[in-house]
């Protein structure tokens, strides 16, 4: 399936959403083992955010990155920067989701980029596939409105791809309905690309 609805949101990854900072200083602050400790980055939200997706991305392109070295000498890097870019997007707080409370005077909520920080969250809990882009299609602001999230990912060589896209699928499911009041219609899944050296 492919994805036909508009993405009203800029895929820039702007300071404001880091609260000053850019991405060259998170991933220098990575490669320092966040070292000093910077109180700028560790008390911002948008960093944070951005600094786990950035650490689950090294972790998977470096086991990648390796398995590719071994034939190819120059390995293809355009995918760990579309996933680079779609990670910008999580760090935007977004629409506000409401969370019910049994106090109807209290006002819960949680932002729209940490519901897709869980579905990558839940992606990086299976084997075999790397989120790339996550979409929540409906509003989300109404309680009880029917979400459509739909996923943008890509599999390793040698993934039963129905079973891993299913396993994915239950997952957010299962995740989403943990941690938030969302009425989850459905799961797309589009598999664009598969991992594995050339020949």
């Amino acid at each position: 399936m492919t994805d036909q609805h508009p993405d009203p949101e800029p895929k820039s990854w702007e300071p404001d959403d880091l609260d000053g900072h850019t991405i060259d200083e998170l991933s220098d602050y990575l490669d320092r083992d966040r070292t000093p400790a910077d109180p700028s980055i560790d008390s911002s939200p948008g960093c944070q955010l951005a600094l786990t997706a950035l650490e689950r991305l090294r972790r998977v392109s470096a086991s990648l990155l390796e398995t590719q070295a071994l034939t190819e000498p120059e390995p293809d890097e355009s995918w760990i920067k579309g996933i680079v870019q779609n990670i910008s997007r999580e760090t935007r707080a977004g629409r506000t989701i409401p969370i019910s409370h049994p106090d109807p005077i209290a006002e819960l909520g949680i932002t729209e980029g940490s519901v897709r920080g869980l579905v990558r969250a839940a992606g990086d809990s299976i084997d075999g596939i790397i989120i790339g882009r996550s979409t929540l299609h409906g509003d989300v602001t109404v309680p009880g409105t029917p979400i459509t999230v739909t996923i943008d990912a890509t599999v390793s060589w040698g993934s039963n791809i129905p079973q891993t896209t299913e396993l994915l699928r239950e997952a957010i499911i299962r995740t989403l309905e943990l941690h938030t009041d969302l009425l989850i219609a459905g799961v797309d899944i589009t598999v664009h690309d598969i991992h594995t050296p050339r020949p």
